[in-house]
């Protein structure tokens, strides 16, 4: 996640809609305006959001781009007239019980874009100030915020903020922001760092839509066919001539070994049973139970097994995804992708290794990264497949309870010491209080793409994906 943090500035997993990111510079040169603190900027926030929000009630919920945040909550304050000091107001019963409602996932986000920075507390603009015409869209909805409730008539009257509507001035602003460019052009020397590698990561997506957008995958795996496998991203002279194409190799090939250990770690938790029940295992239970999923064959035998995993120039194979064709959930299948990530830290180089072993490696490796595993398959190679099993699960075990030791704090009601996790262990006996979620961690990747979409740089017909016009020419894609 550090990797990603540092390849796709600006954008996390829960910002989706560029229109956002300009309600809020709008916001901020509003409040600047005004001289407004940060409790007044605030209940403009919220009171914003809120009306935002209602100006979608009439619109199918599959409306591209999608549902405007907040939106399911605020439908319990429109009646006769939306209540918008009671949809607004602090608490768990309000649109969003986070004091500063949405702005907690855009924040961050907007500030590396350099469109708000906070001052005190309070919305100030950032680095690229708010463009009037954008000001223009949003200065209807700051005056209507005045007002406690808004009638059906009030709401029509700012259809243009729906997320779905024809009027976008804010697009071409933001296309400029996202690809680091100034009407159409980019020039270098004119940016700062994150937004230089933005644009890069942007020129990477861009590409390998052009080159597999009709292949029928997420934009996700359009880039992990581009980058991440074979020789392509050597012998694309765009991808070839962008330093980040190996950042990603590095970064997507890591993540099956992330998504390995989260669908184990899960299915080890499914096989316990809950506090009251009688299915609590203990630690010899738990082992047995993860070595009997995986073959009796010996360690050296299961990664000869996984060869070939590269061409005689060193480009990955795909042996993640044939590994995932069978069953994702099965123990022997992430079992198997762990190994092939142990022997990917000895098999790449350069960036692509750097930024496959992340940041905080040591001589042998944080506890569970592949440097780590590499290890103790090489320790286990002349013994079973199962015996490394039953290793492993102690090692999860372990993990796990570090963890939630780290994460133990004192109950503020009970002044009780508190223990965050799903997992307990009681006399010698583990047992969970919900089973794990197994879902890969989120690379940015479709957040970017969808970006993309709002901001006309990518298509979708009936044969695919594509690259407009505009982004050939903004991307620079033309080789």
């Amino acid at each position: 996640m550090q990797a990603v943090e540092v390849l796709v500035p600006g954008v996390s997993t829960v910002t989706r809609y560029i229109r956002y990111y300009a309600l809020y510079a709008a916001l901020a040169a509003h409040a600047a305006e005004r001289n407004l603190d940060g409790e007044a900027c605030r209940r403009l926030l919220r009171r914003s959001e809120v009306i935002m929000a209602a100006t979608h009630l009439g619109i199918p919920v599959e409306t591209p781009p999608g549902p405007a945040h907040g939106i399911d909550r605020v439908r319990a304050f429109n009646g006769e007239r939306l209540d918008v000091a009671r949809g607004a107001s602090d608490g768990q019963t309000s649109y969003s019980p986070r004091p500063w409602g949405f702005w907690a996932q855009y924040g961050g986000p907007s500030t590396v874009l350099g469109t708000v920075v906070l001052e005190n507390g309070a919305l100030r603009p950032g680095r690229h100030p708010c463009p009037s015409e954008v000001r223009e869209l949003f200065d209807p909805l700051f005056s209507r915020t005045e007002t406690d409730s808004l009638s059906a008539q009030d709401l029509a009257e700012l259809g243009d903020l729906a997320l779905s509507s024809e009027c976008r001035p804010e697009v071409p602003w933001m296309r400029d922001l996202f690809t680091a460019s100034r009407i159409g052009l980019h020039d270098p020397d004119q940016w700062e760092a994150d937004d230089r590698i933005r644009r890069a990561t942007l020129r990477i997506l861009a590409r390998s839509v052009e080159l597999h957008g009709t292949d029928g995958g997420s934009f996700e795996e359009m880039l992990r066919s581009a980058v991440a496998f074979d020789d392509q991203i050597d012998r694309d002279p765009v991808l070839s001539s962008i330093e980040q194409s190996q950042g990603w190799r590095g970064v997507l090939l890591r993540h099956y070994s992330v998504g390995a250990w989260r669908r184990l770690w899960a299915a080890l938790v499914t096989s316990m049973g809950s506090e009251d029940g009688e299915a609590d295992r203990t630690r010899e239970e738990l082992r047995d139970w993860l070595a009997d999923q995986v073959e009796d064959v010996t360690v050296a035998k299961a990664l000869d097994g996984l060869q070939p995993l590269q061409d005689g120039s060193g480009h990955p194979h795909p042996r993640e995804r044939q590994l995932l064709d069978g069953d994702r959930r099965a123990p022997l299948t992430n079992i198997k992708l762990l190994l092939v990530g142990g022997m990917r830290s000895r098999g790449l180089s350069g960036i692509a290794l750097k930024t496959f072993l992340g940041p905080r490696r040591r001589g042998r490796g944080e506890i569970l990264d592949p440097t780590w595993v590499h290890l103790l398959t090489e320790e286990y190679r002349g013994r079973s497949l199962k015996d490394l099993a039953a290793r492993l699960a102690d090692d999860m075990l372990a993990q796990a309870m570090r963890v939630a030791r780290a994460k133990m704090r004192i109950d503020p009601v009970t002044q009780r010491l508190r223990l965050f996790s799903r997992v307990h262990e009681r006399n010698d006996r583990f047992f969970k209080t919900s089973d794990e979620g197994d879902g890969d961690v989120g690379t940015r990747i479709e957040q970017l793409g969808g970006f993309a979409v709002q901001l006309g740089l990518l298509r979708t017909d009936d044969k695919g994906w594509a690259v407009s016009d505009e982004a050939r020419t903004v991307l620079g894609l033309t080789a």
